[in-house]
C-alpha cells in the first residue's frame, strides 16, 4: 500500500459477500436485483437502494436485474414503469439484459401454489378480509384457526382452479399458506398467497383474475432469477421467515436476504402512498415537482446523478435506523455543482443603477471567467452600459458598520467591471428606493486597474438594455416540521409549508438567452439554478437548485 493510500472499511453487506466469495457459496457469483413495485415514482430512498444494489454488483464484477414486482394491477401503471427505467438509467446504472417482471413468472407461481395445495401446505379460505384479520389476533396470543383450514386437497385444488376461471367474486375467497397460527411473527400466521382481482393487467391482459400477493411472488422471483444476495430494508426482516419457508417448502433455490436500514431524511416524506396523496390533492404540481423527494423531481430541480451517488455513499450502509439531515444531500449537490457549473450574473430583486459619468450609448464587453474551479471552463464576454440592475439588498441608505456594499459616499467594485461610488438615490412616495446614482473610475477596470483604489465589496449586475427577463422559482422546505411523519396526533399534511414555492421575475445576462432545459448555472452570490422544461422561446424559467450557504459543512465544523 502506498504511503498516502487509505483503505476503505467494508460495510456489513460487503463483509457477507466477501465471506461468501471465499467459501464459493454461490459459485463465485454476485447477483443482485432492484425490485420496485410500479405503483409510483421513485424517491431518494430508492436512489440509495439503487446505488447499493448496482454498486455491489459493479464492485464484485457481478450482475443486477431490474425487476418490477407487478402483482397488483389496481395500483400499477405503465407510466410508473417508464419513469423507473428512466431514473435508474439517469443515475448511471445498467441492468442485466431486458428488465424483468414478476408477471413473467405468473404461470410458474401458479404452479408453485398448486404444489403447496397438493402437499397440504395451502388452503382456500372463504372468510372475509375482516374475519381473517380478526382470527390472526395479536402477536402475544395464538390466533384462531380458520374453519376452512382442514379442507381436503381435492376441494382446495377444485376451488383454486375455479378461482382462476373467474367463477367467484372479489373478496369471496383467498388462498392461504398453512403455517403456524401461534407464531409471534404475524406474517407466518397463514398468510394470504393469492386473491381474486378482476382487473386488467398491463402485461398479461385479462388472462388472470387471481394475482399472487407481493410476499408470495417476491422471494420466489428472486429464486427463479438466481439472485445471490437479496438486499432489502429493515421493514422486510419480519418477512424473511416467510420467504425462507416458501423456498424450503417448495424445495427451490434459496438466495440470502440481507436487511439494511432504510434512508430517512429530515423534512421529508418517504412513502409512495403519501407522496401520491400530495400529487392527487394538488399540494404539489405532479410527481416531478422540484419540491418532491422523487428522483424525477430532483432531476428537474437540477440535482446531478453524481451528487446523489455521492450522497448515498456518505450515508453508507448500516443496520441501525437513523434520520439523515437533508442538509447533507444539499451539501453533496452543492459540492458537485461547484465543480461543473458556469458562474453567471442574475439579479433576482432588481433596482436600477445609473452611472452618471459613463457615456450614454456606450457599450463595453467585459471578460468573465466561467468557472474558477474548472481550468477548462474558459471565459465569456458580457455587455456593460450606463444603466444596470443590481440587487436591492446590495444598497442601504443608512448601513450598519462593516457593511461593505453600496451606500451613499461608499465605493464597491462591479464584478468584472469598474469601481463605482454612490452619489445619490431616488425614492418613490412610499419611501422605496427606485433608482441609485453613482460615478465610475475609468482607471479601475477589472484586470487593468491603475486607479490605486481599494474597496472591500464586490457586487454583481446586468446591463439593462441587454438583460433577459426570466421567471425564477424559489424553493423552501416542503414541510415545516423536521419529522412530519412522526406525530401521532397530527397528519403530515398539516406540516406543509405554504411558502415552499415563490415565483419571481428576475434579470439575467444575455449569454443565457440560448440556455436549454436542464442547463445548470450558478447565479453569482445567489445560488445554483437549473433551466426548467416549462421554458419557452419567449421566456426562460429557472428552478432554484440549492443555495450557496453550506449549513451541513458548518455543522460539521469544516
Amino acid at each position: 500500500m502506498e504511503k498516502n493510500e487509505v483503505l476503505e472499511s467494508l460495510n456489513f453487506i460487503e463483509e457477507i459477500i466477501e465471506d461468501d466469495l471465499k467459501t464459493d457459496k454461490y459459485d463465485g457469483r454476485v447477483y443482485t436485483r432492484f425490485p420496485p413495485e410500479p405503483n409510483g415514482y421513485l424517491h431518494i430512498g430508492h436512489a440509495k437502494s439503487i446505488c447499493v444494489n448496482f454498486g455491489l454488483a459493479q464492485k464484485y464484477k457481478g450482475k443486477t436485474n431490474l425487476r418490477f414486482d407487478d402483482t397488483n394491477p389496481t395500483k400499477e401503471d405503465v407510466e410508473y414503469v417508464e419513469s423507473i427505467k428512466k431514473d435508474v438509467e439517469w443515475l448511471g446504472f445498467e441492468w442485466e439484459e431486458e428488465e424483468r417482471y414478476a408477471s413473467d413468472y405468473f404461470d410458474q407461481l401458479y404452479d408453485y401454489a398448486v404444489q403447496l395445495i397438493k402437499e397440504g401446505h395451502a388452503y382456500i379460505d372463504d372468510s372475509s378480509q375482516e374475519e381473517i384479520s380478526r382470527m390472526k389476533g395479536v402477536p402475544t396470543e395464538p390466533g384462531e384457526l380458520s374453519p376452512y383450514r382442514d379442507r381436503s386437497v381435492e376441494e382446495n385444488l377444485d376451488l383454486f382452479e375455479r378461482m382462476r376461471k373467474g367463477e367467484f367474486e372479489e373478496g369471496t375467497r383467498v388462498l392461504r399458506a398453512k403455517i403456524d397460527m401461534s407464531s409471534p411473527n404475524m406474517h407466518m400466521r397463514d398468510p394470504i398467497l393469492y386473491r381474486i382481482l378482476n382487473s386488467h393487467h398491463d402485461r398479461t391482459g385479462d388472462k388472470w383474475c387471481i394475482y399472487p400477493m407481493y410476499d408470495f411472488a417476491h422471494g420466489i422471483s428472486d429464486s427463479i432469477e438466481g439472485i445471490t444476495h437479496s438486499i432489502c430494508t429493515l421493514e422486510f426482516e419480519v418477512h424473511r421467515p416467510l420467504y425462507e419457508w416458501l423456498n424450503k417448502t417448495l424445495r427451490i433455490y434459496e438466495p440470502i436476504q440481507i436487511e439494511m436500514a432504510r434512508l430517512n431524511l429530515s423534512y421529508t416524506i418517504m412513502s409512495k402512498r403519501r407522496l401520491l396523496r400530495l400529487v392527487e390533492e394538488n399540494h404539489v404540481n405532479g410527481w416531478d415537482d422540484p419540491r418532491m423527494p422523487t428522483i424525477s423531481g430532483m432531476r428537474r430541480r437540477g440535482y446531478t446523478p453524481a451528487a446523489i451517488r455521492n450522497f448515498a455513499k456518505r450515508v453508507g450502509v448500516a443496520r441501525r435506523e437513523a434520520v439523515t439531515d437533508v442538509a447533507l444531500l444539499e451539501f453533496s449537490v452543492r459540492e458537485d455543482l461547484n465543480k461543473i457549473t458556469p458562474r453567471v450574473m442574475g439579479v433576482l430583486d432588481p433596482v436600477k443603477l445609473v452611472i452618471t459619468n459613463y457615456p450614454e450609448g456606450q457599450v463595453e464587453e467585459m471578460t468573465a471567467i466561467n468557472n474558477p474551479s474548472d481550468p477548462e471552463g474558459g471565459s465569456r464576454t458580457m455587455p456593460f452600459s450606463r444603466e444596470l440592475y443590481i440587487e436591492r439588498g446590495d444598497f442601504m441608505e443608512d448601513p450598519p458598520r462593516k457593511y461593505f456594499r453600496l451606500s451613499p459616499g461608499k465605493m464597491v467594485r462591479l464584478k468584472n467591471a469598474y469601481i463605482i461610488e454612490c452619489t445619490d438615490f431616488v425614492k418613490d412616495e412610499t419611501g422605496k428606493v427606485t433608482e441609485i446614482h453613482a460615478t465610475y473610475n475609468p482607471d479601475s477596470k477589472s484586470g487593468e486597474d491603475t486607479s490605486g483604489l481599494k474597496v472591500k465589496g464586490t457586487i454583481h449586475w446586468v446591463s439593462i438594455p441587454h438583460a433577459e427577463k426570466v421567471e425564477v422559482r424559489l424553493y423552501d422546505r416542503l414541510f415545516l416540521d423536521e419529522f412530519p411523519n412522526g406525530h401521532k396526533d397530527k397528519e403530515y399534511i398539516e406540516f406543509l409549508n405554504p411558502d415552499s414555492l415563490k415565483v419571481i421575475e428576475a434579470y439575467v445576462e444575455p449569454s443565457l438567452k440560448t440556455a436549454k432545459a436542464g442547463d445548470k448555472v450558478q447565479f453569482m452570490r445567489k445560488g445554483y439554478y437549473c433551466v426548467d422544461p416549462d421554458s419557452t422561446e419567449e421566456k426562460l424559467v429557472f428552478n432554484q437548485t440549492v443555495t450557496l450557504r453550506d449549513n451541513w459543512s458548518k455543522k460539521q465544523g469544516k
